[in-house]
């Protein structure tokens, strides 16, 4: 559920279980890794036994730190491994796909993690920045890799899982610009304060909305043997506020005592979707389990809106990578 009650009482009363899966032999890969929720997440996937781990971050020297501070608490040596990934580029995430399919035996999933949630105005490539990061070079990121997903699928008869990370805040987000001949024009549009208050949220809607979309189009796992889904962490004590205006700050810092789950806890949403099993597909998990998205995600006009922006999304990525659409079906 996703209604302001409901994510209170997930805040202050429930707790995730520590994964205990095993993911040895696996190789995974998590953005925005150097810190946060994406570097809990991939330490537990180093606790996990994976055999490689991927912290993909735009500063390399960050995220070396980061896979020391990893080796040291999980006293596991040549598993972390540090690439550069900066999603305010689409030149950057395609040569980060290129270095993954000339030096990676097998992908089993990954965890698109790294998003902003910018207080001003201002683009990346061709859109507002969040809608950058957060959306077009995250989805880009994740179906460039389906082929070697699909890859490791065959060869070693698992089914990889791409987990995108989402919010409950999807379920209060307002998307008014569904009612304007192109979603994305339109909010690119909208330069305002107001616009950009609710621009996380309206990206983590989009998140919920886009993953169901890619999840039909691509089919069921055991057809074509990936596994996608969108993953709730809850709120959590993270590094997403340092680019909040200023006048905010105290108000994330009272929040952050009263309500938000240590960064730990929430990451463990991240591990639960990405071992994810086929019953996951195309579903918003919450509480490391599948619950059901915002009614509007649910309701007629939310699947008339996915199909749409879906669409429109699709049509960005070709732009940026001609004959991407392919890869969704498999092609």
């Amino acid at each position: 559920m996703t209604t302001l009650p409901a994510i209170i009482y997930n805040q202050l009363f429930v707790s995730l279980p520590e994964p205990k899966f095993d993911l040895a032999g696996q190789t995974a890969i998590v953005t925005g890794s150097n810190t946060g929720l994406g570097f809990e997440a991939a330490r537990h996937l180093v606790r996990l036994n994976a055999e490689t781990v991927i912290l993909a971050v735009r500063n390399i020297e960050k995220g070396e730190h980061a896979k020391q501070r990893i080796e040291e608490s999980t006293k596991k040596e040549g598993v972390v491994e540090v690439w550069e990934l900066d999603l305010s580029s689409y030149e950057s995430v395609k040569s980060f796909v290129r270095k993954c399919n000339q030096n990676l035996q097998r992908l089993d999933c990954v965890i698109g993690n790294a998003a902003i949630g910018p207080g001003l105005y201002k683009t990346f490539e061709d859109n507002e920045a969040a809608l950058t990061v957060n959306i077009v070079s995250t989805f880009l990121l994740n179906t460039l890799l389906l082929p070697l997903c699909r890859k490791t699928s065959r060869l070693f008869n698992v089914q990889p899982r791409l987990t995108f990370i989402v919010s409950e805040v999807h379920g209060m987000a307002r998307l008014p610009e569904r009612q304007q001949p192109d979603i994305f024009a339109a909010l690119n549009a909208d330069k305002s304060s107001s616009g950009m208050r609710r621009r996380y949220g309206v990206t983590k809607l989009l998140g919920v909305l886009l993953t169901k979309e890619l999840a039909a189009r691509m089919g069921k796992p055991d057809n074509q043997g990936v596994i996608v889904n969108c993953a709730n962490p809850g709120f959590c004590v993270s590094d997403l506020g340092r680019d909040a205006p200023a006048v905010y700050r105290p108000l994330m810092v009272l929040l952050n005592l009263i309500l938000a789950r240590t960064t730990e806890m929430g990451s463990r949403a991240h591990v639960f979707a990405a071992a994810g099993s086929a019953e996951t597909h195309g579903q918003y998990m919450s509480n490391g389990r599948v619950e059901p998205p915002s009614e509007f995600v649910r309701s007629k006009d939310g699947m008339e809106t996915q199909h749409r922006v879906y669409d429109e999304l699709l049509k960005k990525l070709e732009k940026i990578n001609p004959g991407i659409s392919q890869l969704v079906v498999g092609k």
